[in-house]
């Protein structure tokens, strides 16, 4: 089918490399995450494919990029540029110069990051605007838009946290090399969309993986706290709490469990494998193969398994003896019984195994995993009311009643008594441990100010320099575009 003819390639400017002789295929297959304008649009059916199309680029593999937003680069990307991982892929430059902070706009998984988003962006964008002329049930018709809202907030937060000044493209067609919004009205425009999509459903029907009330609400507080307004980041982290939707689940463990996909815990998470009740189609995430060892591989227990990406040994020690999460988190041997077949197989160093469910057959062998990436989850908004709320009231009593719900469900103690600016160390280490390759890290170091501290604490030698609180825009683009400024780079 003939895409690129129907849909402006404003929308996505980078789309251009597509009319390339090498990308035939790709005009004339029908992927399942591309609508054509000229065959859509007119039905209820329309209406809800044109949605779903943005929910699969979330989590697909098919495309010019390597895979959807959430399949791997991006939350790599966040683990890397920290002190949260080290790159363990032989010959993986642009992975490397990220672990090393030595990227710059020529970096190439920056860049699939950068396609990535305005490839969704531009599939919201088409929905909002197409969506509303169509006969069709007019609940269900504010119900996809909005949900097409929350996505594209959702996806330019990722952007403006990343990149700063960017194009925020709003409509289908726009210019074809506009140049950057000013942070403040990129700010805006998410808050705008994600009011909007507080009027969500609180549940939705049609499976998890969905936009809900409260994905809206969560994904707004943590807008809040990015932009350091603290009251309206606790008010509405409160909103989530009192609505009795979400609970921690009793064993840290249990949240990675394939069972427990879309449970009491998952406020917003992309789906993958088997669907399982999910919105999304067939695609499998690649948290075994980049993150499980190759010694697994090696002793024929898992099929493929590469450990490209590593905690870094900062972080895999950091977990207190008696912190449960470290032993599911992180693990430099596997030493257990599986199926009545007892494993000991040691590694040359740590490795992340947190999405690694192995009482499921399949999971425990295979190097792909039908898990689902948690995007936003009910201890991150706990963390994120603490948080909130010490800035506004001072290390309160309810601050650390909250900070320490996270903590007694790992097993350790109860904090007490700290001052604001040791709640403010204490609450920045718990999202560390709690949160790890969940695509957090940098975000938190950056916006508290950290990347140039810590980042040399857990990696000897590299000592990032201011300009790494931004990515540069990347090089390629700015080629197509002339428009499109520059960061310190």
């Amino acid at each position: 089918m003939k895409f690129l003819k129907h849909i402006k390639i404003a929308g996505m400017f980078t789309l251009v490399a597509l009319l390339a002789p090498g990308c035939q295929d790709f005009l004339e297959e029908n992927p399942k995450d591309r609508v054509a304008t000229s065959n859509y649009y007119k039905t209820e059916q329309d209406a809800i494919s044109a949605v779903n199309a943005i929910y699969a680029h979330l989590n697909s593999q098919s495309g010019d990029t390597f895979g959807g937003v959430y399949h791997s680069n991006f939350w790599i990307t966040m683990g890397l540029a920290s002190d949260e991982m080290n790159n363990n892929q032989a010959g993986a430059v642009n992975e490397e110069q990220l672990s090393n902070f030595a990227y710059s706009p020529q970096n190439g998984v920056v860049f699939d990051v950068w396609k990535q988003h305005y490839k969704a962006i531009t599939l919201a964008n088409i929905a909002i605007e197409k969506i509303p002329a169509i006969k069709m049930d007019e609940t269900l018709r504010t119900r996809l838009v909005n949900e097409a809202k929350f996505l594209r907030a959702l996806l330019y937060f990722n952007l403006v946290r990343m990149f700063g000044e960017i194009p925020l493209l709003l409509k289908v067609d726009e210019p074809l090399t506009p140049g950057a919004a000013k942070v403040d009205d990129i700010y805006a425009q998410i808050i705008k969309d994600l009011s909007d999509a507080e009027a969500l459903p609180a549940d939705q029907a049609e499976g998890r993986g969905r936009a809900t009330s409260g994905a809206a609400k969560a994904i707004l507080a943590k807008v809040y706290l990015t932009r350091k307004d603290w009251a309206k980041s606790a008010a509405k982290s409160k909103e989530v709490i009192d609505s009795h939707k979400y609970e921690l689940w009793d064993n840290f463990a249990d949240v990675f469990k394939i069972q427990n996909r879309g449970g009491k815990e998952a406020i917003f998470s992309v789906g993958f494998g088997d669907a399982g009740g999910a919105i999304i189609f067939w695609e499998v995430a690649q948290f075994h193969v980049r993150l499980l060892p190759q010694a697994l591989a090696t002793a024929k227990i898992t099929t493929n398994t590469l450990g490209w990406q590593v905690p870094t040994n900062a972080l895999a020690t950091a977990y207190g003896a008696g912190d449960e999460r470290g032993a599911v988190t992180v693990f430099n041997r596997f030493n257990e019984t599986v199926a009545g077949t007892a494993y000991n197989v040691p590694f040359d160093k740590y490795y992340f195994r947190k999405y690694w469910d192995v009482t499921v057959p399949g999971e425990f062998t295979n190097a792909q995993s039908a898990n689902d990436f948690p995007v936003i989850r009910y201890a991150d908004v706990l963390l994120m009311y603490a948080e909130a709320l010490n800035e506004v009231t001072g290390g309160s009593a309810e601050a650390h009643t909250y900070l320490n719900m996270v903590r007694d469900r790992a097993e350790l103690p109860d904090l007490s008594g700290l001052s604001q600016a040791a709640f403010r160390d204490a609450v920045l280490q718990e999202r560390r441990l709690e949160l790890a390759a969940e695509g957090h890290r940098w975000f938190d170091l950056v916006r508290t100010g950290k990347l140039e501290t810590l980042v040399p604490v857990s990696k000897p030698g590299v000592v990032p320099q201011s300009r790494y609180n931004l990515f540069p825009i990347p090089q390629r683009e700015r080629d197509l575009n002339t428009n499109l400024p520059q960061n310190d780079y």
